[in-house]
Parts: structure tokens; sequence; C-alpha cells
């Protein structure tokens, strides 16, 4: 089960920040996480696992999005919360 409350609270930046892109990437790992262990033992879940897809998408994007914009953060926060990381950009 995802406890949100305690997750924003550990990559908050402030104490009222619950939107900021380490937050969002935090908690959709989560959830992911737990729909892959559902996927695990429920195999043929097939809307399941589109819903994965589509999580796994939007936290791409959102990685991409941080570390095009705040590099060391997103090299902090990937290596935090054990994302593997793909080749760096070329700037």
């Amino acid at each position: 089960m995802i406890d949100k409350q305690q997750t924003i609270q550990t990559y908050a930046k402030s104490a009222n920040d619950t939107g900021s892109t380490a937050v969002q990437v935090a908690l959709l790992t989560e959830r992911i996480q737990n729909l892959s262990r559902h996927l695990t033992e429920n195999k043929k879940d097939k809307h399941g696992q589109r819903g994965l897809q589509l999580l796994n998408g939007q936290r791409r994007r959102l990685l991409k999005y941080l570390e095009r914009t705040n590099y060391d953060e997103y090299i902090a926060l990937t290596d935090q919360l054990g994302i593997r990381r793909g080749q760096r950009i070329v700037r």
C-alpha cells in the first residue's frame, strides 16, 4: 500500500511542496512498484499492464524534464529511488 503523505514529506523541498517534479516522480514510482507486484500474481490482467505502461511513460516524461532543467537533482533522485538512467543528453 502506498503511504502518500510519507512519500510527499520525504521528497518535498518545503513544507507546502506537494507537486514538485521530485514528489511526482516518487509517487509514480511507488504506484509502479505496487502495480508491478500485482501483475506478477495476475499475469492476464491486460488492463493493468496498459496502466503500468501509461505510468511508466508519465514518469519517463517527468524525468526527462527534470534532467533537462536540473541535472543534479535528477541524478540524486534517480539514485535515491533506484531508477536506472539512460545515456546522458549531450548539450
